[in-house]
């Protein structure tokens, strides 16, 4: 009985819909001001059901990013920042213009705009509440043989294969071949690294062991 109760309490807290509270021999299920009586041992199959339900709605909350930026990365940024908000205005225009054919129900030019509106709209909320808190690194360390963020790092593994990485900030390690966020487990495991270091790294390939053969601060790969 307590562990069921307990792991419904997690999900209907957390969702703030629905509140389980335990009470010697009973359950009572708590909507609003009502409250029900529940019997655990009849109502097994309905109490699972309900954590089957939430369970499908629950999402484990994202991990805070790093809010540190490139210089290059941010300008790209406000580049799309600007772009988005032209292509918001094209896009809303022809929501309107869809929008005055009559039916939307089956009108599929509406459809699709409205639902390109909404992801333009969720990027734009996003990066007006993201892009103020980021810190923009452009200095090379006093130390430049020593792994930081915005270096290049030559990595040979065990079967004497090199890859290029460069650390950058999570919001621009898909933007180019070789980038990798600081908040990755292989960036984590090579702050503060150098030259001829040995680094151990989990992928889900299993831990992978290598070396550290070059560090450098340019802003290319070669």
């Amino acid at each position: 009985m307590k562990s069921v109760a307990s792991s419904t309490m997690r999900h209907l807290a957390y969702l703030k819909m629905v509140y389980l509270q335990e009470l010697p021999g009973k359950l009572f299920l708590m909507t609003g001001n009502a409250r029900t009586v529940v019997s655990p041992r009849r109502n097994f199959q309905w109490l699972k059901s309900i954590d089957h339900k939430l369970m499908g709605r629950y999402r484990e909350p994202a991990e805070k990013k790093s809010p540190y930026i490139t210089r290059e990365g941010y300008v790209r940024l406000q580049q799309e920042e600007k772009a988005i908000w032209k292509r918001r205005r094209e896009v809303t225009a022809a929501l309107a213009a869809a929008a005055a054919e009559g039916d939307r129900s089956e009108n599929a030019e509406y459809i699709y705009r409205k639902k390109e509106l909404r992801e333009i709209d969720r990027r734009i909320r996003y990066m007006q509440k993201r892009m103020p808190d980021l810190k923009v690194i452009d200095a090379v360390p006093d130390d430049p043989e020593v792994v930081f963020f915005g270096a290049w790092v030559t990595l040979e593994d065990s079967d004497g294969k090199e890859s290029n990485y460069r650390i950058v900030g999570p919001d621009e390690f898909d933007v180019e071949p070789g980038y990798i966020s600081m908040d990755s487990p292989m960036a984590k495991a090579l702050f503060k690294r150098r030259i001829d270091d040995e680094v151990t790294v989990q992928t889900p390939a299993g831990k992978q062991l290598y070396l550290v053969t070059d560090v450098r601060y340019n802003s290319t790969s070669n």
